[in-house]
């Protein structure tokens, strides 16, 4: 695949893509909390063959709590009971050898035991076992989780939406924060994955947000300063999940450092 192409599969709805598509759902309820944070701090987070993707010199940790529902493999219908459950993550944003833009996930916290369990042997990724509620009221959503093996990590958020939403504008702060289309992954052996979602772009706009909690930050090691510098809400989409690729971590592009630095190199 050349590299014109994997930059197009990393930034915007992907329409090329490696690997057949595996499963869909439908993501809602939305919630996106975004700190800025030093890039050598994130970068010392990542295994090897990734690399801190930043926007204006910063690197940016995440919370997005939200709602997933109809997940099914492309065989299968829903199941009731085990197809709607919810989502709690905690990501920053990488490169790869390559290049290619995409989401690392310290930690996912799920209500649906079968799910946790699927992501990680079949995604290889860090799912933790929660329990966890989302009640609307009105304009307010509100999403409580706790983590299973973790007895202090109870985690509580509000919000009230705004709606409807915009697609964000490309080469802003926004768009680079929501409009990824890659995740990135790595098994026991510290092996790299890529993997591709394709969805249309969000449409977000700006919340009010009446309460949230690091916590889940702070689990995955990091000290989030203040308020969040971006919060955004997004309306939901339809998403087809397709197979993970290993990857080779051997090719380093740039100074496998900074985003920024990629950017502007290929300007």
């Amino acid at each position: 695949m050349s590299r014109s192409t994997l930059q197009m599969a990393g930034t915007g709805p992907v329409s090329m893509l490696t690997g057949p598509v595996v499963g869909s759902q439908r993501w809602h309820d939305l919630l996106f909390l975004h700190w800025r944070m030093a890039a050598s701090t994130v970068q010392s987070k990542l295994p090897p063959g990734l690399f801190v993707d930043t926007f204006d010199g910063d690197a940016w940790v995440g919370i997005v709590p939200f709602a997933m529902a109809r997940v099914r493999p492309r065989w299968l219908p829903p199941l009731p009971g085990l197809s709607w459950f919810l989502e709690l993550n905690v990501r920053t944003y990488v490169r790869d050898a390559e290049g290619v833009p995409g989401v690392w996930f310290h930690s996912l916290d799920c209500n649906q035991p079968i799910a946790v369990e699927i992501a990680r042997r079949l995604f290889h990724l860090p799912y933790m076992h929660a329990r966890m509620q989302a009640r609307r009221t009105a304009d307010t959503l509100t999403y409580r989780s706790q983590r299973r093996a973790a007895p202090d990590a109870a985690w509580e958020y509000a919000w009230r939406t705004h709606g409807p939403g915009q697609p964000a504008t490309n080469g802003t702060l926004e768009h680079f924060l929501v409009e990824r289309y890659a995740l990135y992954c790595a098994d026991v052996r510290q092996r790299l994955y890529r993997g591709y979602v394709a969805h249309a772009p969000y449409r977000i706009h700006v919340p009010t947000v009446d309460r949230y909690d690091t916590g889940p930050a702070v689990l995955a090691g990091y000290e989030l300063p203040g308020a969040p510098a971006s919060v955004l809400a997004a309306e939901p989409v339809h998403v087809a999940i397709h197979s993970l690729r290993r990857i080779s971590p051997q090719r380093y592009w740039n100074d496998g450092r900074s985003g920024d630095a990629y950017r502007n190199r290929n300007r």
